[in-house]
């Protein structure tokens, strides 16, 4: 389990270190804009705008991982393969966020994929 947990800690925060590449293109633009930092995202275009893309979709994929990781250990189903299972989503989510920063869309397509299948695997591998 103790593996499960920690790639469910570092999908939490990677969400948190997508936002980098956010803040330094915002920069960019002039200055942060921290009393209205939305507004100033919707400017961003090319490298920033696929970096807020990325960081956004990082939020978005760890709602389905969260619940199959939660999934997993309420019901105890803690095998090496759920636990292989959460080391690729992380990996994948990890290429993800370079992929898309560097823009390179097929690719990121396919790991985009292969986070969802783990996801959705390792949910599919707890039911009875």
């Amino acid at each position: 389990m103790t593996i499960l947990l920690w790639c469910l800690f570092i999908a939490v925060i990677l969400p948190f270190i997508a936002k980098i590449p956010v803040a330094y293109a915002m920069k960019r633009l002039g200055s942060y804009d921290n009393n209205h930092p939305r507004e100033q995202q919707a400017k961003l275009t090319g490298f920033g705008a696929r970096a807020l893309a990325a960081h956004q979709n990082s939020f978005e994929s760890l709602i389905i991982f969260s619940v199959a990781i939660l999934t997993a250990t309420t019901t105890q189903t803690i095998g090496s393969d759920i636990q292989q299972l959460a080391i690729i989503y992380v990996i994948a989510r990890v290429s993800y966020n370079i992929l898309y920063l560097y823009n390179i869309s097929t690719a990121r397509s396919i790991v985009w994929f292969i986070s969802l299948f783990c996801s959705l695997t390792i949910i599919w591998q707890c039911i009875p």
